[in-house]
């Protein structure tokens, strides 16, 4: 199988930063300032350990417009690591990732390497052994199974809705993939135990960016995560951190959402919610479908063109 080889210690996987030049959610005006510097203190962490960077999704908070002066920070910060970018659905507008994005300029300046499609990108050979490695961006399919040669391991990338212990209600199922070892995934902020199906790992590590103003978030400790052929769990790394009470206001949390009552569509209460729920960035029907839909299910699709029809329409 030919691919191309990085020779290294191991991974750092960076899950979900949310870079932003405008605060996101609640949080205060220091906000870019404070995910750059996680960045770099991961970059940094990286070339110290001999570990390949890898972002797990959402580089982005807002896939485009993003101001030059951010842009240019990221160039500035990625030209000397080129850095792997897992394309999460932040990262993408209106459910595609295409030449508008501002991930696709980072690209275009060749100092991101884009995992924009579904299969394995490169190999690892490290002191501890080898593996391959795949991923499958926001809105991909998992592979049904892996090729390897005799004696490597095998890790995939993915950006999911997965049914983690917290989140058994999500759509990408907790399941064996015949010839994979490790599936790491982004996207759900909130870390996860790995669980094991058969010979496949699942990990969530959480996310470097704070985001959400709740007592989860206040007690949790920002981290990227350390991968190496032959680990039986992934290494959690923090990144360096300000205080909760110095990134977001002072004000008192609100009330913690109830889970469903048994047997409403936990869907069709996320969609009364929008009626109600607003924030500083406008959050509306685009997130909470990305966040909800399941992209290995073939309606997923349908659905998407309804709402890039209705979008457009609506724009005119």
């Amino acid at each position: 199988m030919s691919l191309p080889q990085l020779s290294a210690n191991g991974l750092l996987l960076v899950p979900d930063p949310h870079v932003a030049a405008t605060p996101p959610m609640q949080r205060l005006d220091s906000y870019m300032e404070d995910v750059l510097a996680k960045l770099a203190a991961c970059l940094a962490h990286a070339v110290a350990e001999n570990l390949v960077p890898i972002v797990l999704g959402d580089l982005f908070h807002w896939p485009r417009e993003n101001p030059n002066a951010l842009i240019v920070a990221l160039i500035d910060l990625f030209r000397p690591h080129t850095p792997y970018v897992l394309v999460g659905n932040h990262d993408k507008y209106q459910a595609r990732f295409t030449a508008d994005t501002s991930l696709a300029v980072l690209a275009a300046a060749g100092v991101v390497h884009v995992l924009d499609a579904p299969g394995l990108f490169a190999r690892l050979v490290s002191p501890t052994g080898t593996a391959v490695l795949g991923a499958s961006p926001d809105g991909a399919p998992l592979p049904a199974s892996v090729d390897k040669d005799p004696g490597e391991e095998s890790i995939w990338f993915t950006h999911h809705n997965v049914g983690f212990p917290d989140f058994l209600d999500k759509h990408v199922k907790i399941r064996e993939i015949p010839g994979l070892d490790w599936v790491v995934n982004g996207h759900i902020h909130r870390p996860q135990p790995t669980v094991v199906a058969g010979c496949t790992r699942w990990a969530n590590p959480g996310n470097i960016t704070r985001l959400q103003f709740n007592r989860r978030a206040k007690d949790r400790v920002p981290a990227a995560a350390v991968w190496r052929p032959g680990a039986a769990a992934l290494e959690a790394w923090p990144v360096p951190f300000r205080p909760f009470e110095e990134v977001f206001p002072d004000q008192e949390f609100p009330p913690e959402e109830d889970a469903a009552p048994a047997g409403e569509s936990r869907f069709l209460e996320g969609l009364a919610r929008l009626a109600w729920r607003r924030t500083r960035e406008g959050a509306g029907l685009g997130e909470f479908l990305r966040a909800n839909l399941n992209p290995e299910s073939p309606e997923t699709d349908v659905i998407w063109e309804l709402y890039s029809e209705v979008t457009h329409a609506a724009d005119k």
